[in-house]
């Protein structure tokens, strides 16, 4: 479902509400509090909360069609819900087509609604462009690995390193050489810092940031972009502070550290790509159930 007419060159927001890429073992294992089928769908009720908050967008904005029913839920070559995913991606890949925009800010969902924004701006944008992936997680999996949720494998994705079925819908992958983790702090895997240096990838763990942003922006420079595309995971901000994700991901940045880090990338080269995801709106879930069979609501 789109709004307004497309506009080459436009600004586009993409509200992605998916929920399928998060893994069921993580949904069930961190909001174990809500009923399963209601926790799985968290991710979709945060992006409508993102979409009352934010301010209103002035350029054209366009909603990726979410199946919320169970089809396509099945597990394939280790990736959970395959089919809804790769529905989803050709969706959201034909809306970017439509509109053409040279600027695209993502409303998720869950991590894996990056690929296809960013993938876009890559074939726009070629060798200009950088990514900085903000969040707890490396995202390098694959379906090789143990766990199946597609969220945790969108970075490979983006790398030209994902599963096959997806990587043949992208326009364009992005070289691992010119895309940063940014607060990552929590590998998952043992096996992953192996990964993520074989291919290349840059890391900038929070503590090399609590300060200033010099060492991100001295490696911005070295890729010798203008342009960058920032996936926010808001996991990242240090649940001791305040607890957004499905998990409480602690010892992250701070929510000033991220603003500054933000501010100061966005300084340095011009911000093409923005995505927020997977926030996790418990306060809103429990209202939600406390509501449910009111009379006069439904």
């Amino acid at each position: 479902m789109t709004r307004t007419h497309p506009s080459p060159s436009a600004h586009l927001r993409l509200v992605w509400p998916q929920w399928q890429g998060a893994g069921t073992s993580s949904v069930r294992d961190l909001a174990p509090e809500f009923p399963f089928d209601d926790a799985r769908r968290g991710y979709t009720v945060g992006t409508r909360v993102l979409q009352a908050v934010l301010p209103e967008h002035e350029g054209p904005t366009a909603v990726v069609p979410v199946e919320f029913g169970d089809s396509g839920l099945e597990e394939r070559d280790g990736v959970e819900a395959k089919a809804a995913i790769l529905e989803q991606l050709e969706a959201a890949l034909s809306i970017i087509r439509q509109y053409r925009p040279e600027r695209i800010t993502t409303l998720g969902g869950d991590c894996g609604v990056s690929v296809a924004p960013f993938s876009a701006l890559a074939e726009r944008h070629g060798d200009d462009l950088a990514v900085l992936w903000v969040d707890s997680h490396p995202d390098i999996g694959t379906g090789d690995g143990a766990y199946p949720g597609y969220h945790a494998m969108a970075v490979s994705a983006l790398t030209g390193h994902g599963d096959p079925d997806v990587l043949r819908r992208l326009p364009a992958t992005i070289p691992p050489s010119r895309v940063a983790l940014v607060g990552m702090h929590d590998w998952t895997d043992r096996s992953l810092p192996a990964v993520a240096e074989a291919w290349g990838l840059s890391v900038f763990p929070p503590d090399a940031l609590r300060s200033d942003s010099s060492a991100l922006l001295d490696w911005l420079r070295g890729t010798a972009a203008s342009r960058v595309a920032i996936h926010f995971d808001v996991d990242t901000i240090d649940a001791d502070e305040v607890r957004l994700g499905l998990g409480a991901d602690r010892g992250g940045l701070t929510s000033a550290q991220v603003r500054r880090v933000v501010a100061e990338v966005s300084a340095e080269a011009e911000v093409v790509g923005l995505t927020v995801a997977e926030f996790f709106p418990r306060q809103v879930m429990h209202l939600k159930q406390i509501l449910a069979g009111f009379p006069l609501l439904g």
